[in-house]
């Protein structure tokens, strides 16, 4: 795979309500990336932009197939999750707002790598200072740009 790269990250949540259980829209979301592999592990460097603020968010994605997605947040947001499955992850997520204790249980975890692009899945219950929020899902797509330029 090149350094240069798209990613696309889209996610989807199932709150839970004491009613019903609602769908929320789809959040989908393409940046520009740089991406490298080393010590058997994918690392995919993105930067996002905050709506209404100023400043970024610096995010790394380090990938290794099969067993590990880990997502590490840093600027106006900071967090450090990983997803393991069937395994519980609980850390602290740091916003403009104050700071969150967040817990993830993964219950799948699928990673497909190819030659110019690597795909990866992950299902999750979702907790907030320990009291479950939804059911989520998150789907990663990284790239080559000329592929995916290609494509267009």
């Amino acid at each position: 795979m090149t350094k240069d790269v798209l990613i696309t990250i889209s996610g989807l949540h199932y709150e839970e309500s004491a009613m019903y259980q609602e769908e929320t829209e789809p959040v989908e979301v393409t940046s520009p990336a740089v991406y490298y592999f080393k010590n058997g592990k994918h690392y995919v460097l993105y930067e996002e932009p905050v709506e209404g603020m100023p400043g970024t968010i610096r995010n790394k994605i380090k990938i290794k197939e099969g067993e590990l997605l880990e997502v590490t947040k840093s600027g106006l947001t900071n967090t450090h999750m990983l997803f393991e499955k069937d395994k519980l992850s609980v850390t602290q997520y740091e916003t403009p707002y104050g700071a969150l204790l967040v817990g993830t249980h993964t219950k799948e975890l699928q990673v497909d790598v190819r030659e110019d692009e690597i795909d990866v899945y992950a299902g999750y219950a979702l907790d907030v200072s320990g009291d479950k929020i939804a059911d989520c899902e998150i789907r990663i797509k990284v790239e080559a740009r000329n592929v995916s330029q290609a494509r267009a």
